[in-house]
């Protein structure tokens, strides 16, 4: 039988304080979530740390729809997760920008193991 999860929606601030180019990390609901505004345009999160060896992905380059990792220079689509230069993925959350500017970020209520599997996978649990 599938697993159902429910999300609940996270008001972050306002988009503005994350300068175009750059990301952010947040403390939500016991997770720590990067968000990105690149330059291409779009707003994503993503897990804060690289899974190959737990790298601050907001300290990285974030170029198009992409981010590298300040540490050992993976390279990820911020879109999708997956990864570009590397062979681990990251956990993408589901972000937006309301009308009034604001960052609402949506988590599934109970904790995703997948971002634990993936570190784990990767080496660094």
């Amino acid at each position: 039988m599938p697993e159902t999860t429910t999300e609940t929606e996270y008001l972050l601030g306002p988009a503005d304080a994350i300068p175009v180019g750059e990301g952010r990390e947040f403390d939500v609901a016991g997770r720590r979530v990067a968000v990105f505004r690149p330059r291409a345009g779009g707003v994503y999160a993503t897990q804060a740390d690289c899974p190959h060896r737990a790298g601050p992905l907001v300290d990285g380059l974030v170029g198009g729809t992409t981010v590298i990792c300040p540490l050992h220079a993976w390279k990820f689509d911020l879109s999708t997760g997956l990864p570009v230069f590397g062979n681990c993925g990251l956990t993408v959350h589901t972000v937006r920008v309301t009308d009034d500017g604001t960052l609402a970020l949506r988590l599934a209520s109970e904790l995703d193991t997948t971002e634990e599997a993936t570190k784990v996978a990767c080496g660094t649990s």
